[in-house]
């Protein structure tokens, strides 16, 4: 699996459910939201805008998504939340490369992290700013249900984890991955 096939298994509306846990001695806690992914061209204005906001070229981008959330149990007057991917495949590696984001309804919150695609065709995105350091691991256990491991440690020390699930609740059922195809086709 590549970027842009783990990008389009990922489109869709999910319903996620959140368990994370600080390790100091606060109890865990736990989530609810709904998820919109939708991909987008790699030349839509909005990823050439970033491409340019990060001072790379935006022909190097091989796909991207926007993903929308908002927490079902809220007011419905509150603004879904909103992020911004796009990927920027390594020239050398494919399955690795910088993952641009721009977060925030405005798209004010910029930060670059790195990607990787493993053997097991999990997705693993490493983030490191001033404030925080996060890793998050992210695969499909079926083609409607989406899991996802994080790791976030702050300036201080501070560690959080958490353990999210995701089911996929329309927007179609995923077009087969390539290995799958491969798979059914030997």
């Amino acid at each position: 699996m590549n970027i842009e096939e783990f990008f389009e298994l990922s489109a869709g509306k999910w319903f996620s459910h959140r368990s994370s846990h600080s390790l100091d001695v606060k109890p865990s806690e736990d989530g609810k939201s709904n998820l919109i992914i939708e991909t987008i061209a790699a030349d839509h204005p909005e990823v050439i805008k970033l491409c340019q906001q990060y001072e790379i070229s935006p022909s190097a981008a091989v796909c991207a998504a926007t993903i929308t959330w908002k927490d079902p149990i809220k007011s419905e007057r509150e603004k879904p939340a909103s992020t911004l991917l796009v990927s920027v495949p390594d020239e050398d590696n494919p399955h690795e490369g910088r993952l641009l984001q721009a977060k925030g309804n405005a798209q004010q919150e910029l930060t670059i992290g790195r990607y990787k695609i493993g053997t097991d065709e999990a997705l693993t995105i490493t983030t490191e700013s001033a404030k925080i350091q996060s890793e998050e691991r992210l695969w499909f256990a079926s083609p409607n249900l989406r899991m996802r491991v994080s790791v976030f440690k702050d300036a201080s020390g501070f560690s959080r984890a958490a353990f999210t699930s995701e089911i996929r609740m329309g927007g179609g059922a995923p077009a087969k991955t390539t290995s799958e195809v491969a798979k059914s086709a030997s």
